[in-house]
């Protein structure tokens, strides 16, 4: 596998650092190498998240995300603040956040994730799993879908059935 740069941004309690921390592990189950650096702002809740993860099959010289390949914008803000950073890449995007600005070379691929996670398992709470499973299906050549429910039930043990249902809704959608 060659560099792999994602960007996942939203606001405190999204779920961006989790989703992070789960796509890094599923990459640690296919032996790849990788990187995550987390930021966020000052606040406790509602201030931005920003989670920086770099997958390669070789050992990474940088953790630093400076051209994603994938950008998950979770919220407007994120989305202001870092989608100019995306050249030649994917934004996967949440239409009830974000009206989007095409740009050439970018591709923008809207996902619902908050209303899908409302209206299919109660809690919006699941948005970031469903996120998750978008990208694990951008991933699936370098991340088989087994590691990366293998590792959504080592992060979260609980609510395992509703994870595993939240990751297969973002898995198999379709825009």
């Amino acid at each position: 596998m060659n560099r792999t740069e994602i960007l996942v941004s939203g606001f405190g309690g999204q779920g961006v650092v989790l989703l992070g921390q789960i796509l890094s592990t599923a990459a640690v189950y296919e032996e790849l190498f990788t990187t995550m650096l987390i930021s966020h702002g000052t606040e406790t809740r509602g201030g931005y998240v920003r989670s920086q993860i770099v997958l390669s099959g070789s050992p990474i010289d940088s953790p630093v995300v400076e051209t994603p390949d994938y950008f998950c914008a979770m919220s407007k803000s994120a989305y202001t603040k870092f989608g100019s950073l995306v050249q030649h890449g994917t934004i996967i995007f949440d239409p009830g956040y974000i009206e989007p600005i095409q740009g050439a070379g970018v591709q923008h691929s809207p996902l619902p994730a908050r209303d899908i996670a409302v209206k299919e398992l109660g809690r919006e709470i699941f948005a970031n799993i469903i996120f998750l499973g978008r990208l694990g299906q951008q991933l699936q050549g370098a991340i088989s879908k087994e590691s990366f429910l293998k590792a959504l039930a080592a992060r979260i043990p609980k609510l395992i059935e509703q994870n595993s249902r939240a990751f297969e809704l973002g898995y198999t959608f379709e825009i």
